[in-house]
């Protein structure tokens, strides 16, 4: 153990608890997605649907979205700790999360939807990035950052359902043209699917030949 280590030792993100950055209860206490399941979105429901209510009526850029875990009030917390005050220890258990769950997908590439300048800053990293990395390395994928921020925006959380899809137009843009196959794009959370709607969009429209978003969390 080096001398920050012994400073500051490691705890839990979720319960404090002294030990790993994700303690076995908090760990096992996170409700994993799996069928019965949207087909389209990914989301969670009684049965499985082609497409579920969220989705339906909507035109989106990818035919199947997935996600790893429930939204809920166990997942919250730690998602706080990831994104919020900058535990980027957490990046390589939640990888092994999401692949717990998720089998290895047959794609191209990985790619991210990109964090707010500013707000990497403050938090010292740019989550779904790390998420990205990580899985890439997993996965044994090319890591590719394909897209970036236009300028600040309000946080999606912070507005009220019906604002959310304003909120994100416009507000990224394609750097590099993305690879003719499949691509997957990684985000931390999934509050309304706005954001990896409009960013799923982008990518096809330079040149993606499909688009799986990919996120940590979901409200079921």
């Amino acid at each position: 153990m080096g001398l920050l280590g012994l400073v500051l030792p490691s705890r839990c993100a979720v319960c404090a608890a002294p030990g790993p950055s994700l303690c076995e209860r908090c760990f096992d206490g996170l409700i994993r997605i799996a069928p019965p399941v949207c087909e389209r979105c990914g989301c969670p429901g009684a049965w499985p649907v082609r497409r579920c209510v969220e989705c339906a009526g909507r035109r989106l850029a990818f035919a199947r979205a997935r996600s790893a875990v429930v939204y809920d009030a166990r997942a919250r917390p730690l998602v706080s700790a990831w994104k919020e005050r900058g535990r980027r220890d957490l990046a390589p258990v939640l990888a092994e999360i999401v692949a717990e769950v998720i089998a290895p997908l047959h794609v191209d590439a990985i790619t991210f939807v990109p964090g707010d300048r500013e707000r990497g800053r403050e938090r010292g990293h740019v989550p779904a990035a790390r998420l990205a990395a990580a899985l890439a390395s997993l996965w044994r994928l090319p890591l590719e950052p394909l897209l970036a921020r236009t300028g600040a925006a309000p946080r999606q959380a912070s507005l009220p359902r019906g604002q959310r899809g304003a909120n994100v137009r416009g507000a990224f843009r394609v750097l590099a043209p993305p690879p003719a196959g499949t691509g997957v794009l990684v985000d931390d959370r999934r509050l309304s699917g706005w954001t990896i709607a409009m960013v799923g969009g982008q990518l096809r429209r330079a040149g993606a030949g499909a688009v799986v978003p990919l996120v940590l969390a979901t409200l079921a």
